[in-house]
Parts: structure tokens; sequence; C-alpha cells
């Protein structure tokens, strides 16, 4: 592997803007030492109405944990004050599992032997209509990354089928040029999510082996391209376990928080991903990551980012789920299938991670509402 591609040069084709975000986010990232915090400097970020980047080190550091209690409830009463007891409801649809990249800790990945499919047109609209049946009228749409397997045409397709049956369309693919994303965008999508998965460069290098997912800062900057694409809204991620979790988290809500400063009209979403087992590997778990760190994360992405969105996914248990989503999360997935297709019938292909939470959208919608919280499809109007 000694002449694989230089991970920070960008390949042939790939958009290069004009952007200083990543050397920031880098260097303040590489900075943290957050051993170096104490329960007093905690408190005094906790004392803070609004939180700098300085406040947002101190709550993620490990001098923090006696406090969590404290941060939590705080945390709680940013959540109320900016989206009420409102709790929105998606699911994702994975149309196909295709892949180019070596992702050691991806199901997906090129070199592992799993089951590999993509849905027809005809299929799409198939499992769209069944999950708009549910009542949903969010929906993320996610495929494995492959440009020659998952154009940006066919990508382009499933969002014009998507904006038949939902109000709200988010994809979740590989990261594109401006161009294409403005493409999308007149499909009909609302929303990018691209996780950086580590924001160690050193760490993402021995993780991405082959494929254009390889090269860290066009991924990094696939964000700051879907908004001048046009996009209405960007989500960030890092999946926690992967690395050093408190410098990703870090890095994550840094990385969310200068783009949000940048480009002030864009929605902001955070989701919280923690390793999960894969196909052929059952090994692949969160370090270090249990739910106190969890909640920790969480609750420092919200301090830090009062008005964003913060995405709890099914990678997480019921318990954990329905708990958050009273301190800090303010969407939840229901009636997920990670497996290729899978709402309409069997799934067509397999999936790209374990689940740990596989009740319906019926089953969650009741459970928000025991929590005495709002579910909410969609509070989007189209004028």
């Amino acid at each position: 592997m000694a002449n694989r591609t230089n991970h920070m040069e960008y390949m042939e084709g790939m958009d290069v803007i004009d952007s200083h975000i990543l050397d920031e986010v880098i260097s303040e990232m590489n900075a943290y030492d957050y051993d170096k915090y104490t329960a007093a400097d905690v408190r005094r970020a906790l004392a803070h109405e609004t939180f700098t980047a300085e406040d947002f080190k101190a709550v993620l550091s490990p001098a923090a944990m006696p406090f969590l209690e404290e941060i939590a409830k705080k945390a709680q009463a940013e959540t109320r004050k900016h989206f009420g007891n409102s709790i929105y409801m998606f699911t994702p649809l994975y149309i196909a599992n295709y892949c180019e990249n070596y992702c050691i800790y991806c199901g997906f990945n090129c070199h592992n032997k799993i089951n590999r499919a993509k849905l027809e047109p005809d299929e799409i609209e198939k499992e769209m209509k069944a999950i708009s049946d549910t009542g949903l009228q969010e929906i993320l749409i996610l495929t494995g990354e492959s440009r020659k397997m998952s154009d940006v045409k066919y990508i382009g397709e499933a969002c014009k089928i998507a904006r038949k049956y939902f109000k709200i369309v988010g994809i979740e693919v590989y990261p594109m040029n401006v161009d294409e994303y403005a493409y999308l965008h007149e499909c009909g999508v609302d929303f990018v999510t691209v996780f950086q998965e580590t924001y160690n460069s050193d760490k993402y290098e021995t993780l991405h082996l082959e494929g254009h997912k390889r090269v860290f800062p066009y991924r990094f900057y696939a964000q700051e391209r879907a908004v001048l694409g046009g996009m209405r809204g960007v989500g960030f991620g890092a999946l926690l376990g992967l690395d050093d979790f408190r410098k990703d988290a870090f890095a994550t809500g840094y990385h969310a928080h200068l783009l949000q400063r940048k480009y002030p009209h864009a929605e902001i979403a955070i989701s919280c991903p923690r390793l999960r087992p894969i196909i052929n590997n059952e090994k692949i778990n969160p370090r270090d990551v249990h739910e106190p760190q969890l909640l920790q994360v969480i609750c420092a992405y919200r301090l830090l980012l009062p008005f964003a969105s913060i995405t709890i996914s099914t990678r997480e248990c019921e318990r954990f789920r329905d708990n958050i989503i009273k301190i800090a999360a303010t969407k939840i997935s229901a009636g997920v299938s990670v497996g290729i297709g899978g709402h309409e019938g069997e799934e067509k292909g397999d999936a790209q991670f374990e689940i740990s939470d596989g009740r319906s959208v019926d089953e969650v919608f009741e459970a928000i509402e025991r929590q005495g919280m709002q579910p909410v499809m969609s509070d989007y109007i189209y004028v």
C-alpha cells in the first residue's frame, strides 16, 4: 500500500474552494489539551449564558464528568428555549450499497464480501410510498460511495421521486462539487449530511485506504460546497470511537460553529453516531465512549450550538434515545432499515451496520408522547 494517494491532496475533478475553516479547526483541535481543564473551568463555563469555544472545551473535558447532571439541565433549558417540546421524526432509505472506498470500519467497504444491491426507480417509488404511508414527512436518502453505480443523476432522480411524497428531503451520499449540489438542490434536496468520521488526519489516513473518501480536505469542505450550491441546511458528525472522541467531538462542533458564523442563513444539524458492529466484523465497537460520555458530548453540542438540530440514531438503544430527547436531541429516526430497501418488502442488499433500536414509526411516536414531548413530522411550509 506504499503507493497510496496522498490523503491531503485533491484528486482530479475535485472542487477546491477558497476557505480557511479547515486550518482553523485542525489548529484548535490539535491545541486542545482536555486534561488541563479543572472543575473551576467547568463551573466558569456553565455560568456563561452564551458558550465560547473555550467553554465548549471545558464542558467536553474529563473534569466535566462530575457535573454531568448540571450540564444536562443547562442543555435541557437551552433546548426547550429554542425548540419547545418538539421532536422531529424521519427515516433513512438506503437505495444502494455499492462502494469504491476501503474504510476498514464500514460494512459497505469495497473489500467486504456482502450482498450488493441498487434500487431501480420503480423500487425507490414503492419504498417511498411505503414510508410515506407511515405518516413520516422527512426522508434521508443514502447510498454507498460509488459514483459509478450511484451517479449524481441516479441520486437526483431518487430525490425527484422523494419530493412527490415528502416535505423534507435530505441526502447522505459521497461528497460532491458545488455544481452537483446545485443540481441536486434543483431536484428537491433540502439538506446534505457528511460525516468526517475523524478529524485526526493521520488517523484518517490509516482508516481510509482506497477511494475518493481518502482525500481528507475534500470531505471536510463538503458542507461548505453544499451551502454554496444552494442547500438550505447541512449536517456534521464524527463517528465517535474511531479516535480520541473528545477531540473529534470538539472538532465537529467547532467546524459547525465556524460554518454557521460564515453562513448565518444555513441551518445546522449535528449527528452523534457511535461505532456499531458490521457484517464480517463483530468486534467493531466504540472505544471509551459509553453512555455518560455520549450524553456529555450531546449536551456540549447543544450549549455551543443552541439553534442546531441534534439527531439521535438507531445506533443507540431505546432507553438512551427516549431519555436524550428530553434533554438535548431534537430529531429521532424511526422505522429504520439500514439494508437496501426493506420498507416495502424484504431488504434487497446487506446493511451498513447493526442497529440497536428497531421500533416502528408508531412505536417511536408513542414513546415520544410518553416522555411528554410532541412528535413532529414536519414544520416546514413551501410558499
